[in-house]
């Protein structure tokens, strides 16, 4: 009895050490667990990201030759200093006079938005606030009712208001979007194009939008423009600017 006691006792003492030692360790076990789903994450299994996450190479950011800004042939019956978008073939025109114009490659807008017609600018603004209108909200609630104006601003670093409409000329912080029917309705060139162009009108300017059918009024190009101007990326003083891409904005 002696010796078959003494034999069972450091077994015992094992066991009791072992179950010690396993309720010492699990605060710490469940305290990480509870902390990785506190801080949105936990530990990756195989075989278990998302089916929609799929890796997508980045734009280039290059805009094709058409769309790139150059000094064109151009025989229009508008007066210099007139704006012609021709809407089907995403491009915008500032008529020099002499057969000539200044081609700049702009994004439309998508099916159903696009429109033709003759506005005025009647107001310009450099990294202009945003407002969306109401019947932009009620098809998309997700966007703020105010953006401040700045690099992160859909409308980018200039903006020509046309006529009392809720359309405009202005910028874009996603250049992809050149060449495309993608906003609702207004028309959008790079930051450094849209400055370009700021530079060049006044208010009172006439703009005349073609329909999205109508023919294609280039002819050939003739000689490049000065270079495009360094990214205007610096905003307003004292502001604040929330980063959303015009991309957002279908």
């Amino acid at each position: 009895m002696t010796q078959s006691s003494h034999r069972r006792h450091p077994s015992r003492v094992t066991h009791a050490l072992v179950f010690i030692s396993t309720m010492l360790l699990a605060p710490s076990v469940f305290s990480s667990a509870a902390s990785a789903q506190l801080l949105g994450y936990a530990s990756t299994q195989p075989n278990t990201f998302p089916t929609d996450e799929v890796m997508v190479e980045p734009d280039s950011g290059v805009v094709p030759e058409r769309l790139r800004r150059a000094v064109v042939a151009f025989n229009t019956s508008e007066a210099p200093g007139t704006i012609v978008i021709d809407t089907g073939n995403t491009a915008l025109y500032y008529v020099l006079g002499q057969g000539r114009a200044v081609r700049y490659g702009v994004g439309v807008g998508r099916e159903g938005f696009t429109w033709s017609g003759v506005q005025t600018i009647s107001r310009k603004a450099e990294w202009p606030d945003w407002h969306p209108p109401a019947e932009m909200i009620a098809r998309q609630p997700y966007l703020p009712r105010f953006m401040a104006g700045g690099p992160g601003n859909p409308l980018g670093a200039r903006a020509m208001y046309l006529g009392s409409s809720q359309y405009r000329i202005h910028g874009t912080n996603d250049p992809s979007t050149i060449g495309k029917f993608v906003s609702s309705g207004c028309i959008r060139l790079t930051n450094e194009d849209v400055s370009d162009l700021f530079s060049r009108v006044d208010v009172g300017t006439r703009v005349v939008v073609l329909p999205k059918n109508a023919p294609r009024m280039e002819t050939r190009t003739t000689i490049s423009v000065r270079p495009a101007r360094p990214a205007l990326t610096t905003a307003p003083s004292g502001r604040q600017a929330m980063n959303l891409t015009a991309s957002q904005l279908n």
